[in-house]
């Protein structure tokens, strides 16, 4: 049901939208740069127009999200569920391999990456449950219950493989449980199946990772066992962010992605190039963008007019910060490397649009506040 009122546009949240946009624009600057052949070294590639397209489609869909009142997601929320459990097991027997993972869903011309939609899904979904069950979880609800509403998801998700989804999906049912909540007991039981678990789990998740993925993890604990091979990446990235020193080199005066050294350039490790070229100074103004970015969704979620609108907005914020910090984490070394995107610059239309869904979501709740929207 999409409602237009004018007290929506009286009331839209312009700072959350303002804020995605200049990201985004600043992802497609950077893609642009990052992408640029060296001196008459060939054609640009054309992944900023791509992108260009993207940001246009998300846009779109984002005011068409915010025009849809949130509390339907609440009526739909199981349903979505399923699709998305079961686009993650098709995906696994149908779908396109990558760079040795199978992610990728092709609907003729038009390919997609159902893990990337899962993630709100779950917000969606999860929210809904701890919504409905609310009284339960207070009460003597056994901690498997929410246990396994995540478990399933982060198994198929692993499978394909992508570890970074799968330590999102971890990471939000820690936030969504915390943000409703759940007493202590509970926690402290999900806590202990969690660690009996490791062993098990544990053994299924290295099996089933692929040897990149592997060595990713062991370059990560000691980046210099393989300097030119399993540690490069790592390397490579600390070299280009170390280079921009205060000031940075300029805008598209870094070399490290032109010249090919650094792997990645335009997606996982955007964030390395946009610090080569506007240094530490510039990289501090990003991350203040990013800081401002939380904040208000924080302040959303404890503005939301009920239950489900603060777990949504709470959901959402937890899903950028995370995304935030481990991108930001595995250009530094600080993180594993596990192919996980920067929010709303890393190039990936799967990636873009989805987090303009989630932004849209996110606008929707602050939008819809007050009492006077609700009949």
């Amino acid at each position: 049901m999409i409602t237009i009122d004018r007290r929506l546009t009286k009331n839209f949240d312009w700072l959350t939208l303002i804020i995605i946009l200049v990201l985004a624009i600043i992802g497609i600057s950077t893609i642009y740069s990052a992408t640029r052949p060296p001196t008459g070294a060939g054609e640009h590639s054309d992944f900023y127009l791509k992108q260009i397209l993207w940001l246009v489609i998300s846009i779109v869909v984002l005011f068409a999200v915010v025009f849809f009142d949130y509390r339907w997601f609440y009526r739909f929320a199981y349903p979505l569920y399923g699709v998305g459990l079961v686009l993650l097991t098709v995906v696994l027997f149908a779908g396109r391999t990558s760079l040795g993972a199978r992610r990728w869903l092709n609907i003729g011309p038009m390919s997609f990456q159902p893990s990337e939609f899962f993630r709100m899904i779950f917000i969606i979904a999860f929210s809904a449950y701890l919504v409905t069950r609310g009284q339960e979880l207070k009460g003597r609800l056994s901690a498997s219950g929410i246990f396994l509403f995540a478990l399933f998801p982060m198994l198929l998700v692993i499978k394909q493989p992508d570890l970074g989804t799968a330590i999102l999906l971890a990471a939000l049912f820690v936030s969504l449980s915390l943000a409703k909540g759940i007493s202590r007991r509970i926690m402290t039981a999900i806590l202990v199946i969690g660690l009996i678990s490791i062993p098990f789990f544990g053994n299924i998740a290295w099996e089933g990772l692929k040897e990149y993925q592997k060595n990713r993890l062991i370059a990560f604990i000691d980046p210099e066992v393989d300097p030119a091979g399993i540690g490069y990446h790592i390397n490579q990235s600390k070299i280009s962010i170390g280079s921009g020193g205060w000031a940075g080199k300029g805008y598209l005066k870094g070399t490290q992605g032109p010249l090919r050294f650094l792997p990645e350039k335009h997606t996982d490790f955007i964030f390395a190039v946009f610090a080569e070229e506007w240094g530490f100074a510039g990289s501090i103004a990003l991350i203040g963008i990013y800081l401002t970015l939380f904040l208000r969704g924080l302040d959303t979620a404890m503005k939301a007019k009920d239950e489900y609108g603060r777990l949504l907005a709470a959901g959402v914020t937890a899903m950028f910060f995370v995304y935030f910090t481990v991108n930001i984490g595995m250009t530094l070394g600080m993180t594993p490397v596990v192919g996980v995107p920067l929010p709303f610059m890393s190039y990936g239309g799967t990636s873009l649009l989805s987090n303009f869904i989630a932004a849209g979501i996110l606008i929707n709740v602050r939008t819809r506040r007050f009492e006077l929207f609700y009949p």
